[in-house]
């Protein structure tokens, strides 16, 4: 109980600064647009490269991004028929698309910084490329319908900084290249500001959401249960069979996969619902109530893992 608590006691002030940007944007009308842009555009950018340039790459390192880019696409493509099913509207594609991937960046950042060392925090930012990859692709398909043609869709992610910054910091990495030693202390300033602005938005958000016909008791429960029960499952399911038999992967990498398989829905999901139209908010209530159930839910699993 003890040990639950001193995790708990770490994600808390995390939780301090979502109700930071909820009070930013209800009394001091602060913009979450303006902070979206800098986190997307500048911060991200940055923390990629860093993070891409400082690990050192191997075949485990490069596995990471590739298996979980494969199983946002397995979850995606094995729960929508389910879904389809169950709803009769394109709230299944909806719910496909945000079960397969998480806030692997706006909150699993923060937390990685929290439980990891430093260079498992960089490997950590590397692997969440496959999120990134997964929204702005097939995520976005799934949820249009296919109202995008495959020539815009790679347009979509071809002008993504991020995949620039991805791209660069891997050809420096390969090519020798070290960040100078006057900049090391600057990515560690970044690392913290982003996790603050990143838990700040996700409160911004909180000011606008709309809960008029948004509140699906079966939706809620069903995206609850594929990221927070489906999700760590599948990843703990790997870790025993690598741990036992297969022996690829580094050990020090399993609390990596296991805290991107317990962060709640992404955020950013509820940018794509909105701006195509898809039940944007049913996607604001869910990801709300999954970001409240993990103030708890993390610490706990946490405490879990490390027995």
């Amino acid at each position: 109980m003890t040990v639950f608590l001193t995790l708990l006691g770490k994600i808390i002030p995390l939780y301090f600064s979502i109700l930071l940007g909820f009070f930013s944007t209800k009394y001091f009308d602060c913009s979450k647009d303006t902070i979206a842009k800098i986190l997307l555009y500048i911060l991200a950018p940055l923390i990629v490269f860093n993070a891409t340039l400082s690990v050192h790459i191997n075949s485990s390192i490069i596995f990471l991004p590739l298996f979980f880019f494969t199983i946002s696409l397995i979850i995606a493509f094995g729960t929508l028929p389910i879904f389809q099913k169950i709803f009769k509207d394109n709230s299944a594609n909806v719910l496909s698309f945000t079960v397969a991937t998480g806030n692997t960046g706006n909150l699993g950042i923060p937390v990685a910084i929290l439980f990891l060392e430093p260079k498992l925090v960089d490997i950590f930012i590397f692997s969440i490329l496959a999120s990134i990859l997964y929204q702005n692709s097939v995520g976005y398909y799934i949820t249009a319908k296919s109202s995008f043609t495959a020539k815009e869709s790679i347009r979509k992610v071809m002008r993504l900084p991020v995949l620039h910054a991805f791209i660069l910091g891997l050809i420096l990495n390969l090519s020798g290249f070290q960040m100078p030693e006057m900049f090391m202390s600057y990515t560690g300033y970044l690392k913290g500001a982003y996790a603050i602005l990143g838990m700040m938005l996700l409160g911004m958000g909180m000011e606008h959401i709309k809960t008029s016909g948004g509140f699906d008791k079966m939706f809620i429960s069903l995206a609850l249960f594929v990221k927070f029960i489906i999700w760590p499952l599948i990843i703990l399911i790997f870790i025993f069979l690598d741990k036992n038999f297969i022996h690829f992967l580094d050990p020090d990498l399993y609390l990596v996969m296991f805290i991107f398989a317990i962060v709640p829905l992404a955020g950013n999901t509820v940018t794509v619902a909105t701006l195509l139209n898809v039940k944007p908010e049913k996607m604001s209530v869910a990801v709300l109530i999954s970001t409240l159930v993990s103030l708890f839910y993390i610490p706990f699993v946490l405490y879990l893992y490390n027995l």
